[in-house]
């Protein structure tokens, strides 16, 4: 017999948002009722709502306080908080092109001697997994993924970089992403995708949003620059399809 999922809880943020906290683990279950909620809060169309910003366990809500209060915004979304009809996916599911080669893959040796493995098995099995995109933060456009098969996870660096490239796809403990631009980083490099993860001019500036999947292709050294010209020059479309459960 399964437990029933915790009681949502409420946190103040400021004076002009509103946390509804789920739980203090990355889990699938959680995610999904952040998700959940968000489409509901956004169906439910209500006043004063203006953003909304999910995490691996919360959802934000931001609100404009000439319109609506914290109280009253709660008491409106406590309804929402029900078990009942599920709200379908309306996300994405990407098919994400990256090169496990040389320069591009600079911890892959280091990965693969960690969890002893060769550096062909731990391409198949960070490539074998479709990935759920839990949030988007610490940079515009970071996806944080999961899950990473247990075979894979490592710590963090004990020695972060100060500079990671735009385009490396990067693990972590049970995490996956890529970095969209230059940053400092601690996550492990395993190799780099040629797409624009992020682009201000963008309707959607964010490739990913939290709810999508994805999966990464591996591509030889000689296709990922013919895609990286082509994405570079705006004439590369990532392959998707719309999520339908």
């Amino acid at each position: 017999m399964t437990s029933p999922a915790p009681k949502a809880g409420f946190l103040p943020c400021g004076d002009t948002a509103l946390v509804v906290e789920f739980g203090d683990r990355v889990d699938r279950a959680v995610s999904d009722r952040v998700l959940r909620l968000q489409a509901r809060v956004a169906k439910a169309k209500l006043p004063g709502v203006v953003e909304m910003v999910p995490t691996c366990r919360s959802l934000m809500v931001h609100y404009d306080p000439l319109r609506t209060g914290a109280a009253k915004l709660e008491h409106e979304i406590v309804p929402l908080l029900a078990d009942g009809e599920a709200v379908a996916s309306i996300g994405k599911s990407w098919r994400v092109p990256v090169c496990y080669e040389g320069d591009l893959a600079p911890d892959l040796d280091a990965v693969a001697k960690r969890v002893g493995r060769t550096t062909d098995e731990v391409i198949r099995l960070h490539s074998s997994v479709t990935y759920h995109v839990y949030m988007i933060g610490f940079l515009p456009g970071f996806p944080y993924m999961g899950d990473l098969v247990p075979e894979l996870a490592l710590p963090r660096l004990e020695n972060p970089r100060l500079r990671v490239p735009p385009g490396s796809v990067a693990m972590a403990m049970r995490m996956t992403g890529a970095y969209p631009v230059a940053s400092p980083g601690g996550w492990w490099l395993i190799g780099t995708t040629p797409i624009r993860l992020f682009e201000a001019g963008r309707a959607r500036p964010s490739l990913f949003v939290p709810g999508d999947r994805a999966k990464f292709e591996p591509v030889a050294a000689r296709e990922f620059a013919a895609i990286k010209r082509a994405s570079d020059a705006g004439d590369y479309e990532v392959r998707s399809e719309e999520l339908t459960s």
